[in-house]
């Protein structure tokens, strides 16, 4: 009978310990030409995060108290989205910041905005590597439209077309 509570016990604690996880991350990327740059907004929800950094580096990670760890999960989720225009030419993308902000935990990327756009090329691997079923939904916003992408199961890359 106690054997049958303790494990009763252990297994709400696994559910509870991982109920919180949405696996799902939101990106914005502002495309506006007479700001001469696109910027990438990507919002994480916090506690997916700090599990996902324990996965990546290790138990002993705390996004809280250790500006290094903010750094190197702003790095990874860096390394895990690229953009190339209509040509297929890789558009360099600069990490400006990393930082929780309430319950999220954003990571900022900022290009300058090329000479011709009319589509864009998209990849964002971020936490999927970790969960199959990490959902990241991309929202790009000009002056006329939102267009929005979905990355999930085995998407990889996917365009993205500006009106004309």
């Amino acid at each position: 009978m106690r054997d049958r509570l303790i494990a009763a016990l252990a297994l709400m604690w696994v559910n509870t310990a991982t109920a919180h996880q949405i696996k799902a991350a939101m990106t914005t990327v502002l495309v506006d030409p007479s700001n001469e740059q696109i910027e990438l907004m990507h919002r994480f929800y916090l506690h997916d995060t700090e599990h996902a950094v324990e996965e990546l580096f290790g138990e002993d990670t705390d996004l809280f108290k250790n500006e290094s760890d903010r750094n190197r999960f702003a790095k990874y989720v860096h390394n895990t989205v690229e953009l190339k225009d209509e040509t297929g030419q890789a558009i360099p993308l600069t990490l400006y910041s990393g930082n929780i902000d309430g319950q999220f935990f954003w990571v900022i990327q900022r290009t300058p905005m090329p000479a011709t756009l009319s589509h864009l090329q998209m990849r964002h691997d971020a936490l999927r590597d970790i969960w199959p079923t990490q959902v990241n939904m991309v929202n790009f916003k000009t002056q006329q439209s939102v267009q929005t992408l979905h990355f999930n199961g085995d998407d990889s890359w996917l365009w993205v077309k500006f009106a004309d």
